[in-house]
């Protein structure tokens, strides 16, 4: 899962960041809402962090927005604000929750996890497909109840195949999910995951394979 931070203080961010990868996310930070605002009109997050002070506008005028376009990306609203009218009129604006200055990781975490739950989301954090399991919040992958190991882009990769199964997926999409946007990525790069992917389904007598449409993607289908 792919997720936006709009945070200007760069220790936090940098800290933030490192967490959430920590936590198997891929994590863009922008430090001001007009660069915010562009990256969720380009880019499709999971979900959004969201500091309401922010040096080019105010987190509430991004989040208003951000939903008059229709986007519904599940928006976390993390400030130092703790009067109960400014969680009010963010929960108001369109965010989904609200976590105050200076927070734990691990509850920051859970409840992005918490927000992308939810029904209008519908992404489960536990995927069963065939003989394999994958639970996102634990991050494990298991095939026939055996631990799987797997790196955090594979991981990343079979997360994104098993939640669309059945369904030819872009290499474009995968990339996208898989690598920030100041990051670069090679041609090959997701080849090379989907290849090591390949090996361990095989080794661990997977009941599902990942097919290659070439020129187009990828798609996890039951075998033959």
């Amino acid at each position: 899962m792919r997720v936006l931070l709009i945070e200007d203080n760069e220790k936090l961010a940098k800290f933030t960041v490192k967490g959430l990868e920590a936590a198997g996310f891929t994590a863009d930070w922008l430090a001001n809402g007009t660069d915010a605002e562009n990256a969720l009109s380009d880019v499709s997050y999971d979900a959004a962090i969201l500091d309401l002070g922010l040096p080019d506008m105010d987190g509430m005028t991004l989040i208003a927005k951000v939903r008059r376009r229709a986007n519904n990306v599940p928006i976390l609203v993390l400030t130092a604000r703790d009067g109960t009218g400014d969680r009010v009129t963010g929960l108001n604006a369109g965010a989904d929750d609200y976590l105050l200055k200076p927070f734990a990781m691990e509850e920051l975490v859970a409840r992005i996890h918490a927000i992308l739950r939810r029904p209008s989301d519908a992404l489960d954090i536990t995927l069963v497909t065939g003989n394999m399991i994958l639970d996102s919040t634990r991050r494990e992958f298991r095939i026939d109840q055996h631990v799987v190991p797997l790196s955090r882009r594979e991981f990343m990769v079979m997360e994104h195949l098993m939640r669309r199964v059945g369904k030819v997926v872009p290499k474009t999409a995968i990339e996208e999910k898989t690598y920030g946007f100041d990051e670069e990525v090679s041609p090959n790069a997701v080849e090379v995951i989907v290849s090591r992917l390949r090996k361990r389904l095989r080794d661990s007598n997977a009941s599902q394979e990942i097919l290659t449409f070439r020129g187009v993607g990828y798609m996890l289908k039951g075998l033959e």
